[in-house]
């Protein structure tokens, strides 16, 4: 099984006040609006998640979601992208047994690391006993891009552009459409359609 993480923009109204002006560097462009944090596995399925104030979530909310994702099941690996690139976050899964694959971002050194992902690093250092091959981790990594089919499916199921002002309700806006998207996919599956269609075909 594999998990990946990512964050998405919450556009809200320009009428909501709790709102603010945000940089999404994806799309490389600012919106108005709010973020959220999700954690995904196969078939478009969100199973944890924090809504925020931006999109580049602080690494608090990353550990959090992390954990929640953890306590619903364990991985083989969690894939996350440079902005995952954190200590915390990589011993947090090895701890528990899971390996995280995010590509190493030198941002914060004079002296950068000879790698392409932070694991191998960490491995190294904690373990002489595992060594994790160069081209598994790539392959591996190449599946991350799942993770945003998964945010376009919340954004069809009601993550879209929020009609809920202020922070509480927007908040509850993202929930709920959090919960359509596992009402629709389990809908799906036990009738014996694609779990990860967006839509149930009546």
């Amino acid at each position: 099984m594999t998990y990946r993480i990512d964050s998405t923009d919450v556009r809200a109204m320009p009428s909501d006040p709790d709102a603010s002006k945000n940089y999404d560097p994806t799309a490389e462009e600012y919106y108005y609006g709010y973020g959220c944090t999700i954690v995904s596995t196969g078939a478009k399925i969100p199973i944890a998640a924090e809504f925020t104030e931006s999109k580049q979530a602080a690494e608090e909310t990353a550990m959090r979601v992390t954990r929640d994702a953890l306590a619903v099941a364990q991985p083989i690996w969690m894939l996350g992208d440079s902005a995952y690139d954190t200590l915390d976050w990589h011993d947090l899964l090895l701890t528990a047994g899971v390996v995280p694959i995010a590509p190493y971002n030198p941002r914060n050194t004079d002296d950068p690391l000879n790698i392409k992902y932070r694991v191998e690093d960490r491995i190294e250092k904690h373990s002489d006993e595992i060594q994790l091959k160069q081209s598994i981790l790539d392959e591996t990594y190449n599946r991350r891009s799942q993770v945003e089919r998964t945010n376009d499916a919340v954004k069809d199921c009601g993550l879209g552009t929020l009609r809920a002002r202020g922070r509480v309700h927007a908040r509850a806006q993202v929930f709920l459409a959090l919960c359509v998207r596992l009402v629709v996919a389990v809908t799906n599956y036990e009738r014996g359609d694609n779990p990860g269609s967006t839509v149930i075909t009546v």
